[in-house]
């Protein structure tokens, strides 16, 4: 994976007045990440950070502008469209939120999507149609995996040959690839984004590792093999994705 490793020799001392003091930026143990000038601030990581309440967990992320104020542009057609990101990946087995285990990285992401909707369960615009807002953020759990087909040190969401039944989870939107549409909601708060989710009480939470991660994802032209590709790194919290943060 191809991760930027320049950044702007600038601490967060500025960014202190913008933010509040519930944000990734002021926890202790966050996975801190200097201001990057090239990289769009809506996606530019100042911090990432995760903490528990019995068996939830709060996933937040802290920019250098605006969160979520950027979406992708829509293509008009699934095949080629893009998806853009926040993402956790995480140290949990995939088998932690109903994944077959042992298969790849698990991560939880907040996406944005014009052309096409993967939350059938979930209505986000409330209009009466849960197939048509797939530009409004919404989250996923993702199960990531190396893939050269998507380029050099590339990673993908893991797909799901065609006789393959894995184990998946009840909210599964049907997708060919390890993705879950479980329906918890992102928030967005100036410049922070997080998202609370919930697990299973006999899942083991303390000491798990996490980092933070803005990216671009793009669905293959033709729709499969793989069908989903991680294209554009836009910022990686620790820097080489060595998920440093634990959650307590």
């Amino acid at each position: 994976m191809k991760l930027a490793t320049s950044f702007a020799i600038l601490g967060l001392s500025g960014f202190a007045a913008y933010a509040d003091g519930t944000h990734a930026a002021h926890q202790t143990g966050a996975v801190a990440s200097e201001v990057n000038e090239s990289t769009t601030a809506s996606f530019d990581i100042l911090a990432a950070h995760a903490h528990r309440a019995a068996n939830r967990v709060t996933f937040h992320m802290t920019t250098n502008g605006t969160a979520g104020a950027d979406v992708p542009t829509s293509v008009g057609a699934v095949g080629g469209s893009s998806i853009w990101s926040y993402v956790w990946p995480t140290s949990l087995d995939p088998s932690a939120v109903g994944f077959e285990g042992d298969t790849g990285i698990l991560a939880l992401a907040a996406t944005s999507h014009p052309d096409f909707d993967d939350t059938p369960l979930v209505d986000e615009n409330l209009d009466g149609d849960p197939g048509n807002d797939g530009l409004i953020w919404h989250s996923h759990w993702i199960v990531l995996t190396p893939s050269e087909a998507c380029g050099e040190g590339a990673l993908a969401i893991r797909d799901i040959a065609e006789g393959e039944m894995p184990q998946l989870p009840a909210t599964w939107p049907g997708f060919p690839v390890f993705l879950d549409s479980p329906g918890f909601t992102p928030l967005f708060d100036g410049p922070e984004v997080s998202v609370t989710v919930g697990f299973a009480s006999d899942v083991e939470l303390g000491g798990v590792a996490y980092d933070g991660v803005t990216a671009a994802l793009r669905v293959n032209a033709n729709i499969h093999a793989p069908l989903l590709c991680v294209t554009d790194v836009f910022d990686v919290a620790s820097g080489d994705l060595s998920l440093p943060g634990r959650i307590e």
